[in-house]
C-alpha cells in the first residue's frame, strides 16, 4: 500500500512523493530527495510544521505540547516527522521548494491537436512523453515555453490528472506570443517544453455545497475539476453535496465547451451548471455578469465553498458583490490571469 502526498510550498511549486503504509511523511520526503525542514525528527521541535489540507492520517501521541498544540492539531497543523497517512493527503509546506533542494518539474511534449473554438478561445492538446511523470491537483496551472521565443506563458489545465494527453483552453490574444505561434505556426508534432505543476487554486475536499464561477477561458479548471469527479463517482466514491457553475463570457460564440458541461450535468446528478452573456445583443436567456445571477439558491447563506476563476475584472467584481451582500463563504479560493502573467491567486 502507497498513498500518493502533494507537498504545496510556499513558493507555488507542487512536488508529490509517494508514501509507504507505516512511513512518516518526512521520512517518505528524504526518501525521494525533498528534504522538509527538520531539526529533532522527534516530535519535539515543531520545525517540521505544516497544514494538512485533506487526507487521512494517524499523528500518535509522541510529540509535545510545545511542538504541536491541541489546538493547531484541531485545525489542520501536523508535525511531518510524526504523521502517517492513511490515504492520499494534500500538504501545505510553509518555505520556499528550493530550501527543501527540491523544484518544479520539468516535463516535454508533442502538440496532438490546435482547435480554435472561437475568436476568443484556442483549446491546445499535449501528448506528454511520459504521463506518469506529471501529477496535478485539478485547477493547478503549468508554464508552457512557446517555441521560438525564450518566453513561456501559464496555463490551468482543461484535462484531469492522469491522462497522456492534457489540455488546455487559451485565449486567443491579437499579437500574444503563444496565440500566434498557435494561429500561425503550431504543427502536430511539435516539440514542447512545461514546468509545473504550480498553484494553490484546485479542488479541495468536498463536505459543503460547491459554487464555481468561470470567466472565458477560466473554465478550463473546473473541466478538470469535474473530469476527476467524473472519475471518482465511477471508482465509487460519488459525493452527493450539490456542484453549481456559472459560465459568464462577453459574446455568445465566446461560450465553448458547453457539450462537455451537459456531459458533466449527465454523469454527476449533482452537478448544474447555468451560461451567462455579457452583450445586450444577445439573444441568450441570462445576459449581464455571473454576479447577476448568483441567487440564494446557489449561495446556501454562505454555507458553500467557492471556486472562482477568471480575469481581474471578474474577480474584483464577484469580491465586491460578495462584500455588499454580507456574504461569507465557508471556503473562498479564487484565481485570476492577465494576458502574459501567471495567474494570481489567494484563498
Amino acid at each position: 500500500m502507497s498513498y500518493t502526498i502533494a507537498l504545496n510550498f510556499e513558493d507555488g511549486v507542487t512536488r508529490f512523493i509517494g508514501c509507504k503504509a507505516g512511513e512518516t511523511v518526512l521520512d517518505a520526503a528524504y526518501r525521494q530527495k525533498v528534504n522538509l525542514p527538520m531539526d529533532c525528527s522527534d516530535g519535539v521541535c515543531g520545525t517540521c510544521k505544516g497544514h494538512c489540507e485533506q487526507g487521512a492520517f494517524d499523528m500518535g501521541d509522541e510529540y509535545l505540547e510545545e511542538a504541536l498544540s491541541d489546538e493547531e492539531a484541531a485545525e489542520g497543523q501536523v508535525l511531518t516527522c510524526q504523521m502517517v497517512p492513511s490515504s492520499d493527503c494534500v500538504i501545505q509546506v510553509p518555505v520556499a521548494s528550493s530550501l527543501c533542494k527540491t523544484a518544479v518539474g520539468k516535463l516535454e511534449g508533442s502538440v496532438a491537436v490546435v482547435e480554435q473554438l472561437s475568436e476568443d478561445s484556442i483549446e491546445l492538446g499535449v501528448d506528454l512523453d511520459d504521463e506518469a511523470a506529471l501529477a496535478f491537483l485539478p485547477g493547478q496551472y503549468i508554464h508552457i515555453d512557446v517555441p521560438g521565443s525564450d518566453q513561456h506563458r501559464s496555463y490551468s489545465f482543461s484535462s484531469k490528472p492522469g491522462d497522456r494527453r492534457a489540455t488546455f483552453l487559451i485565449r486567443n490574444i491579437p499579437n500574444g506570443v503563444m496565440s500566434g505561434y498557435l494561429t500561425e505556426r503550431a504543427q502536430v508534432g511539435d516539440r514542447l517544453a512545461l514546468t509545473g505543476p504550480m498553484g494553490s487554486f484546485y479542488l479541495r475536499e468536498i463536505t459543503r455545497p460547491v459554487l464555481m464561477l468561470a470567466g472565458g477561458t477560466g473554465l478550463a479548471p473546473f473541466l478538470s475539476m469535474l473530469e476527476l469527479l467524473v472519475q471518482k463517482r465511477a471508482e465509487g466514491e460519488a459525493n452527493e453535496q450539490p456542484i453549481h457553475l456559472i459560465y459568464g463570457v462577453n459574446k455568445d460564440d465566446h461560450l465553448v465547451k458547453v457539450d462537455a458541461l451537459e456531459h458533466f450535468a449527465k454523469e454527476l446528478p449533482n452537478f448544474t451548471y447555468s451560461t451567462v452573456v455579457v452583450d445586450e445583443a444577445s439573444r441568450h436567456p441570462r445576459k449581464g455578469y455571473v454576479t447577476h445571477h448568483m441567487d440564494g439558491e446557489v449561495l446556501h447563506d454562505g454555507d458553500i465553498d467557492v471556486y472562482l476563476c477568471g480575469p481581474p475584472p471578474m474577480v474584483d467584481a464577484v469580491l465586491k458583490h460578495f462584500d455588499n451582500e454580507g456574504i461569507v463563504p465557508q471556503s473562498f479560493h479564487y484565481e485570476k490571469f492577465t494576458p502574459n502573467q501567471a495567474p494570481k491567486e489567494a484563498s
